[in-house]
Formats: structure tokens, sequence, C-alpha cells
């Protein structure tokens, strides 16, 4: 997971380092202003697509993360309880022989 993690920042990164040379650049050329603004503005919104798509992304896999986690805690808990049931159980049986 943690490799996953490493992998999904190095694109991030990337993407945002692509996405800063892009408008450094469109700075730099040979356009109109007003040209240019449209632009880095149609970048820039591309950019916040992208960044909520991926935030998306991330917000589902972490619920499914945690759903999981959830289960897996209720799947230990039913499993401790009858453990301690079945503890109860057979104390109380061999009470039971002692008395007799």
């Amino acid at each position: 997971m943690g490799e996953e993690r490493g992998t999904g920042e190095k694109a991030l990164y990337f993407i945002l380092g692509a996405f800063i040379g892009a408008a450094t650049a469109l700075l730099l050329a040979p356009r109109s202003g007003e040209e240019t603004r449209r632009l880095i503005a149609a970048k820039a919104r591309e950019g916040a697509d992208y960044m909520a798509d991926r935030s998306r992304a991330m917000v589902e896999k972490t619920s499914s993360i945690v759903d999981r986690g959830k289960e897996i805690l209720q799947q230990q808990r039913e499993s401790l309880s009858a453990a301690l049931e079945a503890g109860k159980q057979a104390y109380r049986e061999e009470k039971d022989k002692a008395k007799t």
C-alpha cells in the first residue's frame, strides 16, 4: 500500500510540475494577453477537475478501507464474544459436575 501511495504521489507531483511548466510556457509564449489568459483559465479548470476527480477517488478508496476495517472488527468482536460465552458455559458445566 505504501508503494501505491508513493507512486500516486509521484504522479501527482509530475502532473503539478507539468501544469506549472505549462503555465510558465504560456506566460512566456508569444500570444496575445487575452488568448493567454483564456488558455491559463482553461488549464486551471482542467487541473481543478483532475484534482477533484482524484480527491473523490481517494475518498471512495478510503471509505472502502474503513468499511472493511469495521467489518473485520465486528467479526473479531463476534468471535471473542462466542469464545467468552463458550468459556462461561464450560465453567458452569464443570462447576455443576464438581457439585455432584
